[in-house]
């Protein structure tokens, strides 16, 4: 039988790039063609066949928490509480640990991510090689990129505006793919996010590739967007 797959969507931001429409309300309310970007992510997780979504908030969490109880979805939701203060995707997801602890392997979403990118070719992607985390890349043009071999292994990450760059192995001809806001871990992989401070969990991927199996799951076709300004949401 295969282990129980959960899902963690991120939806705790402050959305200062979208203010006014953050003014009143949280980046996960804000609405696109007539639906808050929280209602998309959690239809596209159903979608996939998760019953169990644990979703972060921290910037009028009340209306989140509202919003999800008045739509009655088919699955069960928890609220991971952040409102004491913001604690990114790494400390996020160390807090909201107590409320995975059944599952096998969880999928991690940002609420601001719209795509229509296959999770299930992803989960499987990643149940087939027993990677501890298989990341959703493309390539396009960003500031910071994850290095893959040629077996699409996580071997570094580079920013392009300071140039820095770690990498496992430096010699090797790595491939530069932007990171998609979406990724698959298995559960275990909290256990390597030292706390719940306020932290990405980038360098957490980035230093876990040096021990462990990362993978990359490549999707340059089909749709993706980050709905992190004020004009992706214009008609």
């Amino acid at each position: 039988m295969m282990e129980r797959v959960s899902a963690m969507i991120f939806a705790a931001g402050l959305g200062t790039r979208l203010y006014p429409l953050t003014a009143d309300k949280p980046k996960a309310l804000v609405e696109y063609q007539g639906r808050p970007l929280l209602d998309y992510v959690i239809q596209k997780v159903m979608a996939a066949g998760i019953r169990h979504i644990v979703v972060n908030v921290h910037h009028f969490p009340d209306l989140i928490i509202n919003y999800i109880e008045q739509q009655h979805y088919d699955a069960r939701i928890d609220i991971s509480d952040e409102r004491d203060f913001l604690r990114d995707t790494g400390g996020g997801l160390k807090f909201a640990e107590h409320l995975l602890q059944d599952s096998g392997h969880i999928l991690l979403h940002n609420v601001d991510i719209l795509s229509d990118l296959d999770l299930r070719a992803l989960m499987q992607a990643h149940l087939a090689s027993d990677a501890l985390a298989t990341l959703a890349v493309r390539q396009r043009e960003t500031s910071r990129y994850f290095l893959f071999d040629d077996e699409m292994t996580l071997r570094g990450w580079r920013n392009m505006k300071t140039g820095e760059e770690i990498c496992a192995c430096p010699t090797a001809d790595l491939r530069p793919y932007a990171f998609s806001g979406i990724h698959i871990i298995k559960r275990e992989l909290i256990e390597f996010i030292p706390s719940a401070d306020k932290q990405s969990i980038t360098p957490v991927y980035v230093e876990l590739a040096q021990t462990h199996r990362l993978k990359g799951f490549l999707h340059n076709e089909g749709r993706w967007k980050d709905m992190g300004k004020i004009e992706d949401f214009s008609y």
